[in-house]
């Protein structure tokens, strides 16, 4: 067999494997040393195919498509430095649980660690950051060495599917020549099927935690991220009767019946900042689903309340539990604890939560129509979303805002944000990868060094129809500072924090073809989002100032915390 003969049977036996184990979304970076594996995909009409230049920003987009999709995506570049751009969206996705199959084209071993040129170390490249890494054999005239390879690639799947989901790393050495025989079919494969089992909790464990629920009275739901589906939740709460304090990328905010609206309670944020009414607000069971949410003030009123009973449900063994107050952690899937119970009956807690949460609603709705700052900008914009479509939000101030002023409501809306590290790059790439799984229409919320951060993720826009409206908050710096008590400094604090670049984003529209508007006035907003969508990208740049968004939320919230404490008197 020549080189040509046992290479096409080596990468389209690797091919068949990832269709059959079910993984349907390819990105591929161009390069010379992954020309086999990319001309094998390719050249399948079984899979969708994205390409990027850019392999941070392909990475983060990978990431976008399996954050939407819940399933692996295939991420292939070639050797050395290609596959360490790789880096940021992996850290990422293993902290947030995004399956990701990363393959890495490689030098043959003759080539390693002998000068030879675009090769480095890739074995075991990316540390712990991934749950399973292997380094594939060279491809020969091997039957073994093909059985080798699909029973690897089963495994390695299966390994980024189990809960908790994350990403694997295959590399993969090719010796020249690299080109394969393009009408070959691809071969026979002899495993067909890795079955996966769930987690359920035991007859015990039920036992307890009906009781439990049936029994207190004060208790809290607390939903964050990394929840796979909220299918059946609400009629759950409901026979509880507990407050639900629901992060934004719990995706409880949207699609709430009307029926169970009392129950959600969207601005915990906000009102947990009160004194007065933390001390009613205090919870003798708190049941948490998924990650702890991004409130801080939420946060900091476990940590002084000191619930009795604290328990997490997460799927993992891996305790999610960075203030160490969790009394009970169990690793089951959260669904299987959503099982209606007997009904219960609304307790003076419940309306006491309730009744705070619509004080803070009323007041943040005010704000957004009497304020000009970027918080009242974000809740025009979020209050003109549309049925049906996708929220992305960047980390730093953001999601804050997202956490804020987009209030519960019946429409479908589907917010995700990148919370594993939190970080700030590769946002808009993750966010157009979103896109791409959804095919809904996108829109992203972003300030202008997050933007500047991943520009060349606009370039996915010029190989692919996009529907993507890039609304940028530019403060001209790093907004989230100035609410930190660095901010306090003032002889270094704008040099090494604020850092302001006086840069504006219309050449970067005019670049990639898309739609444009400057806005400096809540009005000017307004029309621009009253106005159609012309153009597959849209750039709505709108010009802020950080001190008075500074001084314009902490308003916002002494306001709400004047109205929590003229409501429940008797606890001053």
């Amino acid at each position: 067999m020549t080189n040509i003969e046992y290479l096409t049977s080596y990468v389209n036996r690797f091919v068949e494997t990832v269709k059959i184990a079910g993984v349907t979304d390819v990105v591929i970076c161009p390069g010379s040393r992954s020309t086999p594996l990319a001309y094998a995909f390719a050249k399948s009409e079984d899979f969708k195919l994205y390409r990027q230049i850019d392999e941070r920003s392909a990475a983060f987009f990978a990431l976008g498509i399996a954050k939407a999709k819940k399933t692996p995506v295939v991420l292939l570049c070639t050797s050395g430095t290609a596959a360490a751009n790789f880096f940021p969206a992996i850290v990422e996705a293993f902290y947030a649980r995004v399956p990701l199959l990363v393959v890495t084209a490689d030098r043959p071993h003759e080539l390693r660690e002998v000068g030879a040129p675009q090769t480095i170390d890739q074995v075991n490249l990316f540390g712990k950051h991934v749950k399973w890494t292997v380094d594939f054999p060279i491809p020969e005239d091997s039957e073994e060495g093909l059985a080798f390879i699909e029973r690897h690639i089963h495994r390695a799947i299966s390994t980024s599917r189990t809960l908790p989901m994350g990403p694997v790393h295959i590399n993969v050495p090719f010796r020249e020549p690299l080109l394969i025989n393009m009408e070959k079919s691809s071969s026979a494969t002899q495993m067909s099927l890795t079955e996966m089992g769930q987690l359920v909790p035991s007859e015990e464990f039920l036992t307890w935690y009906k009781k439990l629920l049936m029994a207190e009275e004060k208790g809290l739901l607390i939903v964050g991220d990394s929840i796979h589906s909220t299918e059946g939740f609400w009629e759950f709460a409901k026979s509880l009767q507990w407050p639900v304090l629901v992060d934004p990328l719990s995706n409880l905010r949207g699609s709430v019946p009307e029926e169970y609206m009392h129950l959600c309670i969207d601005q915990y944020d906000a009102i947990l900042k009160n004194e007065t009414f933390g001390k009613i607000a205090v919870a003798d069971v708190v049941i948490r689903f998924g990650a702890q949410p991004v409130s801080k003030p939420l946060t900091l009123f476990l940590k002084a309340s000191k619930p009795k009973v604290y328990v997490v449900v997460d799927e993992s063994s891996i305790f999610r539990d960075s203030i160490h107050l969790v009394t009970h952690h169990v690793q089951v899937g959260a669904a299987s604890l959503w099982s209606p119970l007997e009904q219960k009956n609304s307790s003076t807690y419940l309306e006491d939560w309730s009744k705070a949460n619509d004080i803070a609603t009323a007041c943040i709705q005010t704000y957004i129509k009497e304020e000009n700052d970027e918080g009242a900008l974000a809740g025009l914009f979020f209050e003109s979303l549309l049925d049906g479509v996708d929220l992305f939000a960047s980390s730093s101030m953001p999601i804050r805002d997202v956490d804020t002023f987009f209030n519960k409501t019946t429409k479908d809306i589907q917010i995700y944000c990148n919370r594993g590290t939190n970080g700030i790059d590769g946002v808009v790439s993750t966010a157009f990868g979103v896109h791409a799984a959804t095919s809904r229409p996108g829109y992203l919320l972003i300030g202008d060094l997050a933007f500047l951060h991943d520009v060349n993720g606009l370039i996915m826009s010029r190989f692919q129809k996009s529907d993507m409206t890039i609304v940028v908050m530019n403060n001209d710096g790093g907004g989230i500072f100035s609410y930190l008590p660095q901010s306090a400094e003032t002889n270094y604090f704008e040099h090494l924090f604020g850092t302001p670049t006086g840069l504006e984003f219309s050449h970067i529209a005019a670049m990639y073809d898309a739609q444009y508007d400057a806005i400096h006035t809540k009005k000017e907003l307004q029309i621009a989002l009253e106005q159609p969508k012309t153009k597959d990208v849209r750039i709505i740049e709108v010009f802020t100032n950080r001190q008075v968004n500074t001084e314009t939320h902490r308003k916002l919230w002494t306001a709400i915390s004047k109205e929590l404490d003229a409501s429940w008197k008797v606890y001053k």
